[in-house]
Parts: C-alpha cells; sequence; structure tokens
C-alpha cells in the first residue's frame, strides 16, 4: 500500500456516507438475489400450470428461457450503462434498479390475469427482462462503487459485498420453501421482492454518491476506451464466460433439476451451498493474500469442476449435499474475484472493464440455461422412446419422475467441462505471475 493512497483516500471520501451507501448497496443486491431465488423456486409451478398446457415437449426449454433471460436484461442494461455511468450518475442508476424490480416483479405476478395461453409466456418472458434490467443497474453502481471508495481493498471489499448475493438468495430460498410448506401461492412469494425494492428507493432519496476512480484520476474516456484492447483484459473477459456459468446457470437449475434425484426441495441445496458462500466470502482478503487472486480462481474452478460432476451422480440427500458442498466452494469466490481481477490490474478502464466482465458473465447464463433446459428436453423424449411417448407418460407416474430426473443429471454433467477448461487458462497466468515475483494490483496512475 503506498503511502499517497493512505493519506488521499480519507481526505476525497470523507463527505460520503460510506455506511449507507455500503447499506444501500447490499440491499440493492439482496433484492437481486431474492428476485433470483424466488424465479427459481416456483419454475416447477410456472411450468406445470401455464407452459406444459403451451407446449409439454418443449416446457423445459421455455422455462430454461424464463429463468435464463433476466441474465440477458442485466447483460445489455450493465454493458450500456457502465461507460454511462459517470455521465447519468449513480444517484439516478441505483434507484431505477429499485423500479425495475418493482414493475418486473407485478409483471410476473399479474401475468395470468392479464393474458391466457402463449401470452402468458411472452409477459413472464417480459416481466423476467424487466427484473434482469434491475439487476443489471444495480452491478452497474455498485462494482465501480466498491473500488472507488475503498482503492487499496477491492478484491476484499467486492467479495464482502458480494456475499450479500447468495445472502438474498438464502432470504429468497428460505422464503419460498416456508410459504410452499405453508400451501401460500407462487404469486405471495414473489410479492417478497418488493418490500426490499422499495427500500432502495427510499434510502437513495438525499444520498451523495461519489464519482468514480477513473474521474477522481482524471483518466479520460478515450483512456478508458483504450484498456479495451488489452490481451489480458480479453482473456479475463471470455474467460468470465465460463466461471459464471459453473456457478449461475446450475444455481438457477438446481430447484427444477435435482429435488427428484436427491429426493429433497432442490432450492434447499441452494440456500445450503449460498450459506457457504455468504460465510466463506468474508474471508476472501486472507486467502488472496496468500494465493492471488488468480490462483484463487485456479483452485475455485477445480473445485466448480469436480462438484458438477458429482451432482450429475447424486442420488440421495447425503449425496446431494456432499456434491453441493464442492461446487458451492468451487464457485463461491468466482464472480467478485473476476471483477477484482479486472480492476486491479486495468483500474484505468474504471466502471467500463468492470461492467463488461459482469455482461460476459450473464450472457453466458442467456445461452446456457436454455441449453441446459434443451439438454433435459432431448434426453427426456430419448429415455422415453419418442416425444410423442414422452407426452403420453401421465403427470406425475413415476416413470415420468424417473425420466426426468435422468435428464436433468446429464444436464449438470455436461456444464462440468466449463469450469474444468479454465483450469489450463489460470494455470497459465498463475504459472506467469509466479515468473515476474507474483503479481501487484496496478495504481490508477501506472
Amino acid at each position: 500500500m503506498s503511502a499517497p493512497a493512505t493519506v488521499v483516500a480519507p481526505d476525497r471520501h470523507a463527505e460520503y456516507n460510506k455506511s449507507r451507501i455500503f447499506l444501500v448497496s447490499v440491499i440493492a443486491l439482496v433484492t437481486a438475489g431474492m428476485a433470483a431465488s424466488l424465479r427459481s423456486n416456483i419454475a416447477g409451478d410456472l411450468q406445470s400450470r401455464f407452459l406444459d398446457p403451451i407446449d409439454k415437449a418443449h416446457s423445459g426449454e421455455m422455462i430454461g428461457n424464463i429463468l435464463g433471460v433476466p441474465f440477458l436484461g442485466f447483460a445489455f442494461t450493465i454493458a450500456i450503462g457502465s461507460p454511462l455511468l459517470d455521465i447519468i450518475g449513480m444517484g439516478l442508476l441505483l434507484p431505477l434498479a429499485g423500479i425495475c424490480f418493482l414493475a418486473g416483479t407485478l409483471l410476473l405476478i399479474f401475468a395470468p390475469g392479464i393474458s391466457s395461453g402463449v401470452g402468458i409466456y411472452h409477459l413472464l418472458y417480459v416481466g423476467a427482462i424487466v427484473c434482469g434490467i434491475g439487476w443489471g443497474l444495480v452491478e452497474t453502481v455498485i462494482n465501480p462503487l466498491m473500488a472507488t471508495l475503498y482503492p487499496d481493498e477491492k478484491t476484499a471489499k467486492l467479495n464482502h459485498l458480494h456475499a450479500w448475493w447468495p445472502g438474498g438468495l438464502i432470504i429468497g430460498g428460505l422464503l419460498g420453501v416456508g410459504m410452499v410448506q405453508l400451501g401460500m401461492d407462487w404469486k405471495l412469494q414473489l410479492a417478497c421482492v418488493l418490500l426490499p425494492a422499495v427500500a432502495v428507493i427510499v434510502l437513495c432519496m438525499g444520498l451523495k454518491f461519489p464519482p468514480t476512480e477513473r474521474v477522481a484520476a482524471g483518466v479520460s474516456m478515450g483512456q478508458m476506451f483504450k484498456e479495451l484492447a488489452q490481451p489480458m483484459f480479453l482473456v479475463l473477459f471470455l474467460s468470465m464466460f465460463l466461471t459464471a456459468a459453473s456457478e449461475l446457470a446450475p444455481g438457477q437449475w438446481v430447484n427444477i433439476a435435482l429435488s427428484r434425484t436427491v429426493h429433497m426441495p432442490g432450492i434447499l441445496l441452494l440456500v445450503y451451498v449460498s450459506g457457504i458462500m455468504f460465510v466463506a466470502r468474508h474471508f476472501a482478503g486472507p486467502l488472496v493474500h496468500k494465493l492471488s487472486p488468480i490462483g484463487l480462481l485456479w483452485i475455485s474452478c477445480l473445485l466448480a469442476a469436480l462438484g458438477l460432476l458429482a451432482l450429475s451422480v447424486a442420488n440421495s440427500p447425503v449425496t446431494g449435499v456432499l456434491a453441493a458442498t464442492v461446487w458451492g466452494c468451487g464457485v463461491c469466490f468466482m464472480w467478485p474475484t473476476m471483477l477484482a481481477t479486472a480492476s486491479e490490474r486495468f483500474p484505468r478502464g474504471g466502471a467500463l472493464l468492470m461492467g463488461l466482465m459482469g455482461t460476459a458473465g450473464t450472457l453466458s447464463i442467456n445461452f446456457v440455461l436454455p441449453l441446459m433446459g434443451k439438454i433435459f428436453d432431448d434426453e427426456a423424449a430419448r429415455l422415453a422412446g419418442g416425444v410423442d411417448k414422452l407426452k403420453a407418460l401421465a403427470d406425475g407416474s413415476e416413470k415420468l419422475e424417473g425420466i426426468k430426473g435422468l435428464a436433468a443429471q446429464l444436464s449438470f454433467k455436461e456444464v462440468a467441462i466449463l469450469p474444468a477448461i479454465l483450469l489450463i487458462v489460470f494455470g497459465a497466468i498463475w504459472l506467469y505471475d509466479r515468473s515476474k515475483g507474483g503479481f501487484k494490483a496496478k495504481g490508477i496512475h501506472h
């Protein structure tokens, strides 16, 4: 840590209410996590009530699209919003995120009352996109915000903040499970998202946000865009497609896919894994000091690949929990550490580079989730002896449930290749860094 940083940082941010800024950032991320968890929990209801009557043979792919499209909304929002962040301002974009969560959730809740048949699918799809835009606005603001307020502890602070993504998944998951046990409707489950969404809007009122690290350092927009041409950034950008797909796609798919094979609500596995992530992210600082960010990512990918393979063969609550533990320990540091790595290596890239990392991550989910749904549909049809025979099986029958369970396992096995590829990429970067005497985070004036 250089002497100027320790002197300048407190002076530059003394006028900002750091604790309130951190709190509203946390609540915004919790809202996004709750929304994702609750969408995952009600996916089975939406599929059986509204999508099976439209097209039973392709309803898995349709629900995969609905679960995946928020990530597309996120991707485009963060790609467009990040370079414009300093122009539009954090103080406008963060409360706008709360408004999007409100609007998207209400559209999901009232879709069946507004339309019928295939129209319901289209409205559910649009509602999910609007929620994704809200999530995109959250990450557009909070990631450069943490890098700005805590320039010397980016990896640790981004992990601390992003502990609240799984925190939101836990809250949403437990609410969902509890409400299902009480026999409460899927609409009431989704309505839980409305309260924190309103809190974000209210807490942003009158709150002053700092200029980003790039603007404060006098780095021009042109210099920021030049960082896009750095070869190492392109490697990280492409790697983000695979790390995010290893974490978020199986997380959205776990309830609908694994409940049949591990004989417990899959959402409870998601809550359990989220608990691992919530705790572990608070210890990211010491691990990064010991291993380096890239070293931590290499170990994460090894555990993620092994965990996904284990999930593909898990067939009881015990093996399900064991497999989920390995996978959860693997994916827990991926997202925030990838963001911090981009910011530490290319601080002049500012919000743009961090935003593009988020874009890469979420675009990959939008491809991988429907792909998991398609693998599921195709394997189910193959096991049944054809689409017509699959359609003829009675809902809830032992044979149909058995087929769906096997199809679900295959979808996890296919995704395990993604983190395995990164073992080579991150291994090479790790060795390169070590050959240069270890990695040191760059200052913005490098």
